[in-house]
């Protein structure tokens, strides 16, 4: 039960307001205990460019490197040494608000550069060597997690990062589309015609049981979500369409702790400039508004947000004024009171790259993860991430 609802419907409701301290120790007992953190995922799909997203502004070897591609004008200097490209400048309050952490040279060893194989490495939290069926949230749902509306991607297929070894979570453009699918004839037909014996046969009972699950959480959601206007005015880009739903499911107390999304297109091979720009421009205001939209409606301080790509791209520019695949890339964190904003790290050297031309790691992309399970989640990483990693600091 949430401290709105027992404030509501408790019969202890109307006498709270006489008891000043006990009022301020249970807002202390209902956002410790009795309420829960969400989690929200962004991925920039296709591999972003960090080094032109996390400007190294006076750095020499940056502008060598790059003649036509580094960004040189309107720069937003966030300190003597690095700075915003200028298409997020919608975050620059969330910075100078101590509201986002940014984690500079975020890998893994022996990093692959292929975007499908680097993409499972990241939404499994396998390394390199290692081929896992299930993702780290979806072991995290295992553990936690009671119905597949537990964790919600918006999107209409599921990313392997949300399926489980038992449990998956649910995918889902629209919630009314899904709610009107779950009522088809045919489908309430098949699920008519089962009995014990399916549910326990292997394939079957799997087949059934998913649908069973769906149909219920169809239901949950389409009941359970407010569908009344939003007052936060988004762009008019599908990405933002995906955060203003996030919102809605937040904003709705829907009791899900972990959403999913991403914006795609950042493989910028060629004639990248423009391409990033206006994809960044698209991440920055659609994410300026969502925070905008939970703080408004008092849910910001429970949610977390992580921003990760697949792998940045190669230091050097290429013939065709784009940039190849690389290795280290930087992460966004955003949430209240972050124990480390602004820069939680250096950026790594550009004088000391590795064999390929690539910025080296320092951070392991699985100690991020652990960090977030164990201190905003609350819960052991233990069967979630495959290896130790070491705790960090900005929760």
């Amino acid at each position: 039960m949430d401290r709105r609802k027992f404030l509501k419907n408790s019969a202890l409701a109307s006498s709270l307001f006489f008891v000043p301290n006990f009022v301020k120790a249970f807002e202390s007992v209902a956002s410790e205990r009795l309420g829960y953190k969400r989690l929200v995922i962004v991925q920039l799909a296709g591999g972003n460019d960090g080094l032109n997203t996390i400007i190294p502004h006076n750095n020499d070897l940056y502008y060598n490197a790059r003649p036509k591609l580094a960004i040189t004008k309107d720069i937003i200097k966030l300190n003597d040494d690095l700075g915003f490209h200028p298409s997020l400048s919608p975050l620059r309050a969330l910075f100078d608000n101590g509201e986002l952490s940014i984690i500079n040279n975020v890998g893994y060893p022996n990093p692959v550069r292929s975007h499908f194989r680097s993409m499972d490495i990241w939404q499994t939290a396998s390394g390199s060597d290692e081929y896992l069926q299930s993702g780290w949230l979806g072991r995290y749902l295992d553990q936690h997690g009671k119905q597949p509306y537990n964790a919600i991607e918006i999107d209409e297929q599921l990313s392997l990062a949300m399926k489980g070894e038992r449990f998956n979570g649910i995918a889902t453009n629209d919630f009314r589309v899904l709610y009107n699918s779950a009522k088809d004839p045919y489908f309430k037909n098949v699920l008519s015609h089962y009995n014990d014996t399916h549910l326990s046969e292997h394939n079957l009972g799997y087949l059934y049981q998913t649908m069973i699950e769906a149909k219920s959480s169809a239901n949950y959601i389409f009941e359970h979500t407010d569908v009344k206007t939003s007052q936060e005015t988004y762009p008019q880009n599908a990405f933002a369409k995906q955060l203003k739903n996030v919102a809605q499911f937040i904003n709705s107390d829907l009791d899900t702790k972990v959403f999913y999304t991403s914006l795609r297109g950042f493989d910028t091979h060629a004639n990248q400039n423009n391409k990033q720009t206006k994809l960044l421009s698209q991440y920055a205001e659609s994410v300026a508004a969502f925070v905008s939209d939970l703080k408004r409606n008092d849910t910001f301080k429970d949610t977390l947000i992580l921003t990760f790509s697949e792998f940045g791209r190669r230091v050097k520019q290429n013939a065709a004024n784009g940039t190849d695949h690389g290795a280290a890339n930087n992460v966004f964190v955003i949430g209240k009171g972050l124990k480390q904003a602004g820069f939680y790290n250096d950026l790594a050297s550009l004088n000391d790259l590795d064999t390929n031309g690539d910025l080296k790691y320092n951070v392991d992309f699985r100690s991020v993860y652990a960090t977030i399970l164990s201190k905003w989640m609350d819960v052991s990483v233990e069967g979630i991430i495959p290896s130790q990693q070491k705790q960090l600091n900005f929760i």
